[in-house]
């Protein structure tokens, strides 16, 4: 149920990876390796990458060449623009960096998200409560007797055509969760908020799988990718990752199984597979070589 963002702050990654390029890559692609069995997903954060401009593009292409295939890839890019914008972005995150899940905003409405949603056999994250303090600003504003984040709800609900839409859902929001996981029917939740955020992992779990029943994945990202700005980085986000999975578990009476080997967008009703991954497209190469010993 871990999802581990990647969210590469070279202020925060060891001293000796964090000038150039290839140490953010060395650094990232070690936390991969040393983590792909314990976790479901990774969500690299765009905005990270994209500071660093066109290095840090090619940065994440090559980190999501690097994912195993068993691994979900989830872009944290939380797009939403009029149509043809969209459409652009959705062939960036889809083709260009072949993700297998986007985060987008619905803000603007149903023709905003549609160029995502087209992709059958990819999945799209609609922002419902996100897990910031500032999501009371709006989000939980009443709107006709109920919430706005209840109509976003709604909406995605009327929008699951495809069977390829989750929501996203801040565990710092516990007293909402059983709500939001009723009336989600079987759309799988991405969870955030858990680490640094200060998020309750038990009902966070418990409530947003409606008692291991339920898809949801559990982000992860500051708090164990940074868990050590040693040598021992890897090792470190490791163990902080390892005694995660081991509290989840802890928490399943019926030692049901419900750990994503893929959540599959294509699956009628979103369902996890538990056998071999739908097949997609390879990443492609990145423009120009890999880091020199990548």
């Amino acid at each position: 149920m871990l999802c581990l963002g990647l969210d590469i702050d070279p202020k925060k990654v060891p001293s000796a990876l964090s000038g150039s390029a290839r140490g953010l890559f060395e650094f990232t692609r070690n936390i991969i390796e040393a983590t792909s069995d314990i976790v479901a997903a990774y969500k690299p954060n765009l905005a990270f990458f994209e500071s660093m401009g066109v290095e840090g593009y090619s940065l994440l292409r090559w980190i999501c060449d690097r994912i195993p295939d068993e691994s979900v890839v989830i872009l944290d890019a939380k797009r939403g623009d009029i149509e043809n914008t969209s459409a652009q972005y959705a062939t960036a995150l889809f083709k260009t960096l072949n993700a297998d899940w986007v985060t987008v905003n619905p803000y603007m409405g149903y023709d905003s998200l549609r160029p995502f949603l087209e992709y059958q056999d990819r999945g799209v994250f609609i922002l419902c409560l996100t897990s910031n303090k500032g999501s009371e600003d709006f989000q939980t504003l009443d709107c006709g007797g109920q919430p706005l984040y209840m109509h976003v709800l709604d909406k995605a609900v009327k929008w699951n055509t495809n069977g390829n839409i989750g929501l996203v859902v801040g565990a710092t929001h516990p007293d909402h969760l059983v709500t939001i996981r009723e009336r989600s029917n079987n759309m799988p939740l991405l969870i955030p908020g858990i680490g640094a955020q200060g998020g309750a992992l038990e009902r966070a779990v418990v409530d947003g799988t409606a008692n291991f029943t339920k898809t949801a994945l559990l982000n992860v990202s500051r708090s164990a990718l940074y868990a050590s700005s040693g040598a021992n980085y890897a090792e470190a986000a490791r163990k902080k990752l390892e005694s995660l999975r081991d509290r989840i578990n802890s928490l399943n009476p019926a030692g049901r199984h419900t750990t994503p080997d893929k959540i599959d967008p294509a699956s009628e009703t979103t369902q996890v597979m538990t056998s071999t991954p739908s097949a997609s497209p390879a990443p492609s190469a990145p423009h120009g070589s890999s880091p020199e010993g990548a």
